[in-house]
């Protein structure tokens, strides 16, 4: 498994608000970050590998609500995941 239950808590801990917080969207956000380079790097190997280009694709888009959620919220919050994660250039 790429991703060890240490490593989803330490994720947890340094985007959400605790280490127990798996439900802010800032943590979603971080972890949706992680499985989505996870996937690119897949496909870059696989290039024919449909279903998980769906998936990444998918997950991507569950990224793309979440963070319009988190600009309606709050700003601030937003700006900085965005920061914190490097997601726009």
């Amino acid at each position: 498994m790429y991703l060890t239950k240490e490593e989803k808590a330490e994720l947890f801990a340094k985007h959400g608000k605790a280490k127990n917080d798996t439900g802010s969207a800032e943590g979603q956000i971080a972890l949706f970050t992680h499985r989505i380079k996870h996937l690119t790097e897949h496909l870059k190997t696989n290039r024919k590998d449909y279903n998980t280009e769906r998936s990444l694709v998918m997950l991507v888009g569950k990224r793309r609500s979440l963070l319009d959620y988190l600009t309606k919220k709050d700003v601030l919050r937003y700006r900085a995941i965005v920061k914190e994660l490097g997601l726009r250039k």
